[in-house]
């Protein structure tokens, strides 16, 4: 988790764009030297889109990481917001709950990012062994 929390927003938000398969590709308008792609006839411009600072798109992270692992999500916000183990799912007060879900865009965004960029890596897969 050390890696994430020393990221820059403009690192973290470039690393959950690539996560989330989006490519950074060339301006139609020609205005600045890129913009995220998010398949061949929708894009974002990278100064709109912050999922650290912006609250509508770090729900949009955090939508991603859930539709990947929910429960790893919310293992994943627990720790970001805490710094410890996840709690115990069944013993969530309402008072916890309520603070997990008032996460910050920056605690949403390390979150999703945790999550995305473990079920992508090799090593986070089921093997036959």
């Amino acid at each position: 988790m050390t890696q994430v929390q020393t990221m820059t927003n403009p690192e973290l938000n470039r690393a959950l764009a690539v996560l989330m398969g989006w490519k950074a590709g060339g301006d139609p308008n020609k205005k600045r030297d890129f913009v995220w792609w998010i398949d061949e006839n929708r894009f974002r411009l990278p100064e709109n889109w912050d999922p650290c600072t912006d609250p509508a798109a770090s729900l949009e992270v955090q939508t991603a990481a859930c539709a990947i692992d929910k429960e790893g999500y919310i293992r994943n916000i627990v720790l970001v917001k805490w710094g410890e183990s996840p709690i115990l799912y069944s013993s969530v007060s309402n008072s916890t709950a309520a603070d997990i879900a008032c996460a910050s865009p920056r605690e949403r965004a390390e979150a999703a990012y945790i999550t995305i960029q473990g079920a992508t890596r090799p090593e986070a897969t089921n093997s036959t062994e």
